[in-house]
């Protein structure tokens, strides 16, 4: 006999449902508005807009901040996390693996160190980074993140790293493999849902950043694309920028909404993976 079906009660259903109409209505509302063409369109109101058109995409792929920003995000992140993930793999390895002294204290630090509040570190940042010339930069940005994402990815990693039977391992290296290949073909493997976890959750810091992208840039050679809508305009100086700026943060989105599809299974793994055996 089948295992029977938990019983779910009407409220939990309607309870479900306005979570989730409460979640997207914003989002709906952002695509509404960077529809809305021109500003009787926009100072006229109402939910929908009475003239749609992507009239304020054209204008947000005009503006040369915007499409540097655009670069200066994807490369940004993309590097942040490539080393984040590669750091934090070999760090959370010796973590688990090791036995030493203070083993949970430096856990413990490293969480409270994800859990700082970005904005105590912006002003002395600022200082440090203009003394040593590195102030509007990619790497004057991508350390800060590195500050931030490394800390809890090891924190995250580690869990995985102490359920692997390390028995597997020994094995491996009685068969002929190296210590290196041993680690690189069974144990990294093994950790693949954390290791794709503290990838993703790196990236979305980084791409999501506005306080150290507005604090530590300020040209077109590293500002974000966060902090570059601070500075968006619309085609002209008489038109309000409100509908091309929801029409640059729909832009932002489509990156990371088409992340969450595509590994909606394998983020939804390795943060329940890492619940459990953490």
């Amino acid at each position: 006999m089948g295992e029977k079906a938990p019983h779910i009660s009407w409220g939990s259903i309607v309870g479900a449902e306005l979570i989730v109409l409460y979640t997207l209505t914003p989002v709906v509302y952002l695509v509404s508005l960077s529809l809305k063409g021109g500003n009787a369109d926009v100072n006229q109101g109402g939910f929908l807009p009475h003239d749609p058109s992507f009239t304020n995409y054209d204008t947000v792929f005009q503006f040369s901040l915007f499409q540097h920003a655009l670069f200066n995000s994807f490369g940004i992140s993309i590097i942040s996390t490539v080393i984040s993930v590669v750091l934090a793999t070999f760090a959370a390895y010796a973590v688990a693996r090791l036995r030493f002294r203070g083993k949970k204290f430096v856990l413990s630090i490293a969480l409270a160190i994800a859990m700082f509040p970005v904005v105590a570190l912006v002003g002395p940042l600022f200082d440090m980074w203009r003394a040593i010339g590195i102030y509007d930069t990619w790497i004057g940005l991508i350390i800060p993140y590195l500050s931030f994402t490394l800390p809890m990815s090891i924190w995250v990693l580690s869990a995985f790293f102490r359920e692997i039977p390390w028995e597997m391992e020994q094995a491996a290296e009685v068969d002929g493999a190296t210590a290196w290949q041993a680690f690189r073909k069974v144990i990294v493997p093994l950790a693949a849902p954390g290791v794709f976890t503290a990838a993703i959750i790196t990236f979305f810091f980084a791409w999501n950043d506005f306080v150290f992208g507005i604090s530590l840039s300020s040209t077109e050679r590293s500002i974000p694309v966060p902090a570059s809508l601070a500075f968006f305009t619309g085609a002209s100086q008489f038109d309000q920028p409100i509908a091309a700026i929801a029409a640059a943060s729909v832009v932002v989105t489509i990156p990371i909404f088409i992340i969450v599809l595509l590994f909606q299974r394998k983020i939804v793994s390795g943060l329940t993976s890492g619940a459990v055996k953490g």
